[in-house]
């Protein structure tokens, strides 16, 4: 019996072959992931790098329901908070530019900010450690929640500077507050002559070739090729869309694959130059793991074992999700046009397929406990942060324990939850304690109370 060589033609195909079948396996889970979008829903894009080159784009759903647009690779989103990266660039440009600091005093560039007899800086207001409160909080409670009214970035400065207080003193908790991100717009336009815009399209946006990525600073302004935002209430789709100019904490308005052209190149240094992603994701953290924390305008962790640099984002219907991995070189971005849209999970559901194949993962979280309908009404209830004021309710579904609006809790014990990105929440008595990526936030079971 003879031993059959394969030709050098052969074994060229044999190798071609096999990744391109596996390609093929990959897309086809990654459209399994998105198949609840079809032509009589709004969906998301999602497009996947590897090694700083983009391999996979894809759309699903439509982009416009009244007109069956349907969504492509190359459909434009409004990435909500994803944006917070952006803004925190251009600031740190023009610190490496030598024109500010971003250990300055914030008053330095926004004297409306009032003086708390303590240092508020720049990077505080980057990092969320000021202790402003967010303006889209407070003017909900003014009777004008966000998305009720066209909000500017005069609005913010007239509730910034009527804020007496702070929550905390300055960097020593984290809170997470749109309103640092829009007075660091501010002062970037300030400080530069030049509108977050047009420093943002000249330093960051042409150089990278984004070409299809500006601002929401004109809620007006037509956009080609922008998918229409939707929310679902009762099982019926309505508009919704951000009518509202404040931006810098959001508003960016892009593609997939110009997020992933963004992320291959601060990963590759073409950005800001040496040592500027080094900054980025220089974190704070009061959680006491080092291993998460925020930097600027991105959220630092691991998942499933494998370090992590990523940030989810949501205004209006839209949702958004950009996820990096820098040690299997990895990047993961899903943007969405309905409230529905799960950009978040689905984003994790993705990365999960891709660094599978390059790297081991460890097992997901599970539920190690069953609750009783005792301890559920334990849980149960309204609940306001010592630290913020913030509110959370917990309800039970069919799915168990969760934050209203938000996903099923795992129960780990009878007082103690994970949310499926790895946060927890510990209760006892009528205290609940939320340790997230960065602090630790004590809570307390209030009464609801229904105004007439």
């Amino acid at each position: 019996m003879s031993l059959r060589i394969p030709s050098a033609f052969g074994l060229a195909t044999l190798l071609l072959v096999a990744p391109a079948t596996r390609a093929a396996d990959l897309t086809s889970q990654v459209d399994a992931a998105f198949s609840a979008f079809g032509p009589t829903t709004p969906g998301c894009a999602v497009g996947v790098a590897l090694d700083g080159v983009t391999t996979l784009t894809r759309g699903f759903g439509m982009a416009d329901l009244e007109r069956d647009v349907a969504i492509t690779p190359d459909t434009i989103f409004e990435a909500g908070s994803v944006t917070k990266q952006f803004t925190a660039a251009a600031v740190l440009m023009l610190a490496r530019d030598g024109k500010l600091s971003l250990d300055d005093a914030a008053r330095r560039y926004v004297p409306e900010v009032p003086d708390y007899g303590m240092p508020l800086t720049i990077r505080h207001l980057l990092n969320h450690t000021s202790g402003l409160r967010d303006w889209g909080a407070l003017e909900g409670v003014a009777g004008w929640p966000r998305t009720t009214r066209v909000n500017t970035h005069a609005h913010v400065l007239e509730v910034v500077k009527r804020q007496r207080a702070l929550n905390f003193t300055p960097g020593t908790h984290w809170s997470y507050s749109n309103t640092g991100y829009n007075l660091a717009a501010i002062i970037v336009q300030r400080v530069s002559g030049q509108s977050l815009a047009d420093f943002t399209r000249a330093r960051i946006f042409e150089p990278l070739g984004m070409t299809r990525t500006s601002w929401r600073d004109d809620h007006t302004r037509i956009v080609k090729g922008r998918a229409q935002a939707y929310d679902l209430v009762d099982g019926v789709f309505h508009l919704e869309m951000p009518f509202e100019n404040v931006h810098g904490n959001g508003g960016l308005l892009t593609t997939v694959g110009d997020l992933l052209a963004w992320t291959s190149s601060l990963a590759a240094g073409k950005i800001g130059g040496p040592g500027f992603l080094a900054e980025m994701e220089r974190a704070v953290s009061f959680s006491g793991d080092p291993t998460r924390g925020y930097g600027l305008g991105l959220m630092m962790d691991t998942r499933r074992g494998v370090r992590q640099v990523d940030h989810s984002g949501s205004t209006a219907g839209y949702r958004a999700h950009l996820a990096t991995y820098p040690d299997p070189r990895v990047s993961v971005a899903v943007l969405c046009n309905g409230s529905n849209g799960g950009a978040t999970t689905r984003a994790y559901q993705v990365a999960d397929l891709y660094l599978a194949e390059k790297t081991t993962l460890a097992p997901p979280p599970a539920v190690t406990h069953t609750l009783t309908s005792e301890e559920t009404a334990r849980v149960e209830g309204l609940y306001r942060s010592t630290l913020s004021g913030a509110f959370v309710s917990f309800i039970h579904d069919k799915n168990g324990v969760r934050v209203e609006g938000g996903g099923a809790l795992l129960a780990q014990s009878p007082s103690r939850f994970l949310t499926p990105g790895g946060q927890s929440w510990e209760f006892e008595g009528d205290r609940a304690r939320y340790t997230d990526r960065y602090d630790v936030v004590p809570y307390v079971r209030v009464a609801p109370v229904t105004p007439s």
